[in-house]
């Protein structure tokens, strides 16, 4: 399933995947993977990802 909830609030902070992935030490394919739901991320990616999003878990990657 698709992560639209990370890729808008990535845009709301007008990151690129790129910029991202250099904010949480992983590649560019890896936020990518995630956003087009390939790829489940550990634990420790996703609260990186909520760091430097400064979301919460449940904002990114709950589904409602």
């Amino acid at each position: 399933m698709k992560n639209l909830k990370l890729k808008a609030a990535r845009a709301a902070k007008d990151l690129s995947q790129e910029q991202l992935a250099q904010l949480c030490h992983v590649s560019r394919q890896t936020i990518n993977a995630i956003e087009k739901g390939d790829y489940n991320p550990t634990i420790n990616l996703c609260i990186a990802i909520c760091k430097a999003l400064d979301r919460t878990l449940d904002e990114l990657f709950w589904d409602d």
